[in-house]
């Protein structure tokens, strides 16, 4: 009856790959503007953090086998 139709949020997983897409700069207009709804941003940062770290991580493995 006076219900409004919330979008569902969307989970961890698919906030990350979100993330993942954006770091890549392959993300399609179309995805940006659903999940501007769709998207928890704590999950954001957290994914964030969480992809920035494994980039730090395999730029340092990339060095260390460069340099040995």
């Amino acid at each position: 009856m006076g219900e409004s139709a919330k979008p569902e949020k969307a989970s961890f997983l698919y906030s990350l790959r979100a993330v993942v897409w954006s770091f890549t700069g392959l993300r399609r207009k179309s995805d940006f503007d659903t999940d501007s709804a769709k998207l928890n941003p704590v999950h954001i940062v957290i994914a964030g953090f969480l992809v920035v770290a494994c980039l730090i991580g395999v730029l340092i493995t990339i060095v260390k086998f460069a340099v040995s």
